[in-house]
């Protein structure tokens, strides 16, 4: 195949960044990525000076994305020929030091993809390489090098201790500490000689920027030792950056920090790793900075510039207040620490009241989800807390002081006054609460020496009340009950929760956005006899109306991406709709019309895989608790919506829509195929669907249910093959080897054994070659349940001869040493408890009636009886069914992938449900059996086991 030509690249590349053209250019570039070079080819365009900027950087960003995808296999291996592995790290490094700062970004995470499966082993020159291209002057260079270097150390930051970790750190730090902090010495000096060049200026603080970056990388483990050494050096010259000062270096926008702000502020980074990590021996240095940080948060001006400055500050003072002896430096200075530093960054100002008004998602973001961890809010309530952690009472005792003063200069005027209502409530609840507020309960411990419910009763409550107060006093009631909702008592919840439902009415969208937040969790609540603090009967009663009233806020803006914004709306829904459970039947149709209509609108732009998320768990709850009984009407007016998602190919949906296709075929009481599922096993069986990760175990999940309820079709349809095929396919790979079992699991039994029989040898070759070439726990104990599952089906022709004679065709006797390996000792290790109680009755039917036990393995079935009295001293117990189903689902991580649907997940099947009591079926089992077989049974307990393993099992088959 010809390498691809870089000028039909570079014109796709631009055809792609017109939405008219995007996806069929998209789609011929993914044609080309085929070719061998390709890689090579997008570098080539990213180098040429001649290309539009806009062409390289979306060369930039293909080379990215396909780095990504396809360097290695799931095993480690390069996807790429090594000639092209070769010439990419050759040619990257060097690109990095000459593109701009955008690009230069792009190919940097390029350049971590490389590093986590290369470095150091597979790149052992990189090190030297970078080390060889840095200058004592050109900015340029230099800042190329340490982005790369960059690129490659972050990674370490979020990683445990290990050997192989600190084998590849002291790799590193051995060549690259010194002419480190060469580097700062010369970027110091090249920033003295530049002081009346601003141009010159910006490019060394943009390398300092980039060394405090990688001051942190290479600390973020251990203290380097040749940092250790240098530890005043150092010190002295962050402190000097620290208070360093230039006009040429500021901003003329309020609003945008600089690069002298994220220089100081990286520098407080590095000082917070310090002072956590290395406490002992930075201790001597701490002084200097405290004070420096001191000055600076009092005289520092509230322009939003420096935002992220002052939050770094006071993470540093944090951490520095975390530590008793050093905490002692501001119990003398209490009063003014508080007055000084923490109420000017804590109150509300301006442009928080703008973010407000005209992003109101954004503040409700970065109040909510902690993505507020650089405002002056944030950082001024953690440094207030860790203090109280320290000096609880005297704390409390200044706070309530001027949070009394706050309070009553509210009451003097409310009016105009309204701010200092607004940040005695946030007072309160910063001193107020002194654990971390969890996803599902709010906070939950509690400062002993202030009340909740009297600060509820004479505060919050009438806020909750009064009309035509500020918007944001209102939120911030509402904002209250959400935090401090395991504090209110039943009754509290009574009163508070109709207000909350009626502030969904408001006009203003933060307010009814919080409303919406706050009536979901109040719904998600339980009491501590696990009942809802929320009586089911009133929210049933209201049900139609708050559900309409929530979509209507959703679609309030017909956009795409306007109706994605609030993913807390949809939140909402889902969270009515699984707390109403079947009292959702008599709205049916008006839920169901409102799905359809937001699907219908934003699969043309999906743009917030939360929305996405709960708009998908929502319909899941539908189907579980409507679809019962209204099956065709929810499979006809779904249907549509749905195929056009897979027709389209909007990969974000897909898995989502493939789940719930399952769901409501397993929901069907008939249990057969409706004509709308018959269409589907045609595409489903389509390789390219399977190609990507996130399909997959919706499509095994939808396959596995078509194919147990239309077995008939399929042999008819000749697609057993492909189905078998697909198995092939998942067995192949680590990810989804589990998921090849569930298949071939259901494919055997559902399909008649003449059908299958062709092609045993086959699917037994696949499990054993992965066996012996590459297993992990996950397969060993997969097969382990596959060989139970055949073994105890000889009422399906299967059984433990069967496997036998099937391994047998494979390599003769292969059976003996899988069994004695790996099914017996590891069989104890299974604990899913439906595949306990096969291998039970697995094993129970091996010494009952299998042949192969009688004659060629005696001593196994002397080694079996053991293993299944040892299963027997826990018989398994049958999973208890979560009829619920309220996992909280704050924590998922989203994108185009699989995220599995709690609402309508699928529940694990009994194979036996005739068997109740284990134990008691083994014993008759093994009495009836022993009859069948005239006493075979009762000879080799005799015979084959020691006394203590023959009273065991004689108690069974007697009791």
């Amino acid at each position: 195949m010809a390498a691809p030509d870089v000028q039909a690249i570079a014109h796709l590349l631009e055809l792609s960044l017109d939405p008219r053209q995007n996806k069929q250019a998209e789609a011929a570039i993914a044609l080309e990525s085929q070719k061998p070079g390709f890689s090579l080819t997008l570098l080539q365009i990213v180098a040429s000076q001649t290309a539009p900027s806009t062409i390289r950087l979306a060369s930039t960003l293909y080379f990215k994305n396909f780095i990504r995808r396809n360097w290695t296999d799931e095993d480690g291996n390069h996807k790429l020929p090594e000639d092209e592995v070769v010439a990419i790290k050759r040619e990257l490094i060097g690109l990095m030091t000459s593109v701009p700062s955008n690009m230069q970004a792009q190919l940097g995470e390029a350049v971590s993809v490389i590093a986590d499966s290369d470095f150091w082993e597979r790149w052992d020159t990189l090190v030297d390489d970078l080390i060889s291209r840095l200058t004592p002057d050109n900015a340029t260079v230099n800042n190329g090098v340490l982005q790369v270097a960059h690129s490659i150390f972050k990674r370490w930051r979020p990683l445990f201790r290990s050997d192989a970790l600190f084998t590849e750190i002291n790799h590193v730090l051995s060549k690259f500490s010194t002419p480190f902090l060469t580097l700062m010495e010369n970027t110091n000096s090249v920033i003295a000689k530049s002081q009346d060049n601003p141009a010159a200026l910006k490019e060394a603080f943009t390398t300092w920027n980039l060394i405090m970056k990688l001051f942190y990388d290479l600390s973020c483990q251990d203290l380097p030792p040749v940092f250790e050494e240098n530890l005043h050096g150092i010190s002295s010259l962050l402190h000097k950056y620290l208070q360093y000062d230039n006009p040429a270096l500021h901003t003329d926008d309020e609003s945008e920090s600089g690069v002298l702000e994220y220089v100081k502020a990286g520098i407080f980074e590095g000082l917070i790793l310090y002072v956590q990590k290395y406490e002992d021996a930075f201790g001597p240095e701490l002084g200097l900075f405290i004070n420096s940080s001191w000055e600076f948060l009092t005289t520092v001006g509230l322009e939003t510039k420096y935002d992220i400055l002052v939050s770094r500050a006071l993470q540093f003072l944090t951490s520095v207040a975390r530590i008793p002896k050093h905490a002692q430096a501001f119990e003398q200075v209490l009063p003014d620490v508080i007055e000084k530093v923490i109420l000017p960054n804590l109150s509300l100002r301006e442009s928080d009241i703008e973010l407000f008004e005209d992003e109101p998602i954004e503040f409700i973001r970065r109040d909510l989800e902690g993505s507020d961890s650089d405002t002056r809010r944030r950082a001024a309530t953690d440094f207030l807390r860790q203090l109280m952690a320290q000096f609880e009472t005297l704390v409390t005792n200044v706070v309530t002081t001027y949070l009394n003063h706050y309070l009553q200069n509210y009451a003097s005027d409310r009016k105009n006054n309204w701010k200092s209502k607004d940040t005695a409530v946030y007072l309160f609840s910063a001193i107020a609460a002194t654990g971390t507020a969890t996803t599902t309960q709010g906070v939950m411990s509690i400062n002993p020496n202030v009340s909740i419910l009297d600060f509820f009763q004479n505060n919050i409550a009438e806020d909750l009340t009064t009309e035509g107060i500020e918007p944001i006093l209102k939120v911030d009631a509402i904002k209250f009950v959400y935090i401090f909702r395991s504090q209110l008592t039943t009754q509290y919840w009574h009163l508070s929760f109709p207000l909350l439902v009626k502030h969904l009415g408001s006009n203003n969208y933060v307010v009814y956005t919080y409303s919406a937040i706050a009536v979901e969790r109040a719904l998600f609540m339980t009491d501590e006899n696990r009942q809802p603090i929320i009586p089911k009967a009133d929210v049933v009663g209201l049900s139609k109306d708050l559900l309409q009233h929530l979509f209507a806020l959703i679609q309030k803006d017909s956009a795409p991406e306007k109706i994605q914004e609030n993913e807390f709306l949809m939140k909402c829904v889902m969270r009515v709709l699984i707390f109403i459970r079947d009292g959702v039947l008599p709205i049916t149709d008006l839920v169901l019309a409102n799905f359809i209509n937001i699907t219908k609108v934003i699969r043309h732009n999906p743009s917030n895989p939360r929305f996405q998320y709960y708009h998908f768990e929502g319909i899941g709850a539908l189907v579980r608790y409507a679809a019962t009984s209204q099956h065709e009407k929810l499979e006809k007016a779904l249907y549509e919506p749905f195929v056009a998602i897979v027709q389209e190919d909007i990969q974000e949906f897909i898995p989502y829509v493939f789940q719930l296709f399952a769901a409501l075929l397993e929901a069907n009481p008939s249990g057969t195929l409706s004509d709308y599922n018959k269409t589907l096993v045609t595409p489903i069986l389509i390789p390219t669907l399977w190609e990507s990760k996130g399909n997959a175990p919706a499509l095994v999940r939808l396959l596995t249910s078509i194919i147990s309820r239309g077995a008939e079709g399929i042999i008819q349809n000749n697609q057993l093959e492909p189905i078998l095929g697909i198995f092939q396919k998942l067995i192949s790979t680590k990810t989804h080897e589990a998921l090849s079992f569930e298949l071939i699991e259901t494919v055997i039994t559902s399909l008649p054994l003449t059908a299958l029989e062709p092609y045993f040898v086959t699917i037994l070759q696949l499990m054993l070659t992965r066996l012996s070439n590459s297993k992990t726990e996950v397969f060993s104990q997969r097969f382990i349940t596959f060989y139970h599952f055949i073994s105890a089906r000889e009422d399906k022709g299967l059984g433990t001869d069967f496997f036998i004679k099937v391994t047998d065709q494979i390599q003769n006797d292969v059976f003996k040493p899988i069994y004695l390996t790996i099914i017996l000792p590891d069989t104890q290790k299974l604990t899913r408890p439906f595949d306990r109680k096969t291998a039970v009755v697995s094993f129970t039917k091996t010494i009952s009636d299998s042949q192969a036990f009688v004659d060629r393995y005696p001593k196994g079935w002397g080694l079996t009886c053991q293993k299944l009295l040892q299963l027997l001293i826990n018989p398994p117990v049958p999973p208890t069914v979560d009829v619920i189903l309220d996992q909280d689902i704050d924590d998922l991580s989203f994108g185009v992938g699989f995220t599995q649907l709690n609402t309508c997940k699928k529940t694990p099947k009994d194979p036996f449900p005739e068997i109740v009591d284990v134990k008691k079926w083994v014993g008759e089992y093994l009495k009836r059996a022993d009859g069948r077989h005239n006493g075979r049974i009762s000879q080799f307990v005799q015979e084959r086991l020691s006394s203590e393993t023959k009273q065991a099992l004689l108690a069974y088959m007697q009791g």
